[in-house]
């Protein structure tokens, strides 16, 4: 891009979005003093209020892997983030909070969280700096777009505003937890001016099974199973979710020490070991979150995606099959399991909601299972529900400083920032710590594009 010419009066930026990376761009412009004047619209009362609730269970930071291990978190975005995440990663992250007073530690897991665990104190910090360093905020300004002479269109509780502004950087996230303000809206006015993007997707997200009843097909080997599953489904057939039997039994609890596996049509492959939960219509929690990407990708190619359940991820399939195959004498089946292996509860459970009786009473077969269980996913939840999303507007839209190449009708230059991009990544303080990243070279773009 052309870089504009320097002016004597201060230069208006407007920032539209205060989350995070909203909050760090405007930090960031701010910096340049007299230079700028800084303004952040938001839609919503308050600033930061996905922030605040991601930090309600303990704010994660970001983390302390290496910057290799780090950045493979980022998959095909990788090299897009790359720039962004060598200037402000989770050294400079974890620098960036303690100068706010807010000191952090690293978790058993490797995570960073401030000492106190909270997410509030930082974001009270934070804002006072901000104002300290002369931004302005305006509450309840929901962006509608630009009117036809380029200035901002808000609708606010005095009616609709126009503002003028010398360059805008956009943060307004992506569309996941409409009801904290990131709620997608802004698709339709980007694209409108011919903005290319991405659809927006759940990303971090729980999925729901394909319904389950004990039938040949579950019998049946696994390509045949999916085929069986995929038929019904097309035809409406087969539903959604678990027999009301495990749902009213097992619905909220979890799967702990468990793993699963899977590989998609693509070779790609995920295999971790974690929890998760049993939802009323599927599954959902950290692990499943980790692989969310690669099945909800092939259920969006497919139909569905199968993952291996491994319910026992602590013994060999040998060591199962011999204490599977151990005389049971008079004691039931489910006795026998909880003595020799320890599978009670919602792990015993999932073997009856997934295996019919011929494969329960087959020593090898059930062997087989609990190792390997397969479990067929049908749909992501909706994107409102999930942590994260996925897609937004395309790197390849953008220049090295985020300022979109192709803005059509508007000369004034528009930057974009955080979630609202097409990325994704795991929860552990990856999604955090490239926002703020975002919305750091976002600010440094605009002082570039007016050399400040």
């Amino acid at each position: 891009m052309i870089n504009a010419p320097t002016s004597s009066q201060p230069f208006r930026i407007a920032v539209i979005g205060g989350g995070p990376a909203g909050l760090m761009a405007a930090e960031v412009l701010a910096g340049a003093g007299s230079a700028v004047t800084v303004q952040v619209y938001d839609a919503m009362p308050s600033v930061g209020r996905k922030f605040l609730l991601a930090g309600k269970g303990g704010l994660n930071l970001t983390h302390s892997e290496d910057f290799e291990p780090f950045m493979g978190r980022y998959g095909e975005r990788r090299a897009n983030l790359e720039p962004l995440l060598a200037s402000f990663g989770a050294p400079q992250l974890r620098a960036w909070a303690e100068a706010l007073g807010v000191e952090t530690f690293v978790g058993s897991s490797g995570r960073v969280f401030p000492k106190d665990m909270k997410a509030a104190p930082l974001l009270r910090a934070w804002l006072q700096r901000l104002r300290n360093a002369g931004v302005k905020f305006f509450m309840r300004h929901r962006w509608l777009g630009w009117a036809d002479d380029g200035a901002l269109k808000f609708s606010t509780p005095a009616g609709e505003l126009l503002v003028q502004a010398d360059a805008v950087v956009l943060a307004l996230g992506g569309g996941s937890w409409a009801r904290l303000g990131s709620d997608g809206a802004w698709v339709p006015l980007l694209a409108a001016r011919g903005v290319p993007m991405a659809p927006l997707q759940p990303s971090n997200c729980g999925f729901d099974v394909a319904a389950s009843r004990p039938t040949e097909s579950a019998a049946a080997p696994l390509e045949t199973r999916r085929e069986f599953l995929k038929e019904l489904v097309g035809k409406g057939e087969a539903g959604v979710g678990w027999t009301e039997h495990f749902k009213s039994r097992f619905a909220g609890q979890p799967f702990k020490s468990v793993a699963i596996s899977f590989s998609d049509s693509q070779g790609r492959s995920f295999s971790r070991k974690g929890e998760f939960v049993a939802t009323a219509t599927g599954v959902e929690g950290s692990l499943v979150y980790a692989a969310s990407s690669l099945l909800r990708d092939e259920i969006n190619a497919k139909g569905q995606a199968t993952f291996l359940l491994d319910l026992l991820p602590g013994k060999s399939a040998e060591q199962v099959l011999v204490e599977v195959r151990h005389p049971r004498g008079s004691r039931s089946l489910s006795s026998h399991l909880k003595s020799r292996l320890s599978l009670d509860g919602i792990k015993a459970a999932m073997l009856h909601e997934l295996l019919d009786r011929d494969a329960i009473n087959d020593p090898v077969r059930l062997a087989h299972a609990i190792k390997a269980l397969p479990v067929t996913l049908v749909a992501a939840r909706p994107l409102d529900e999930a942590i994260s999303s996925a897609g937004g507007v395309k790197f390849e839209a953008m220049d090295a400083g985020l300022q979109l190449k192709t803005l059509q009708g508007l000369a004034c230059p528009v930057f974009c920032a955080g979630e609202m991009l097409d990325w994704e990544a795991p929860t552990g303080g990856y999604l955090l710590t490239a926002c703020l990243a975002s919305g750091r070279a976002a600010g440094q773009g605009v002082l570039g594009y007016f050399r400040l």
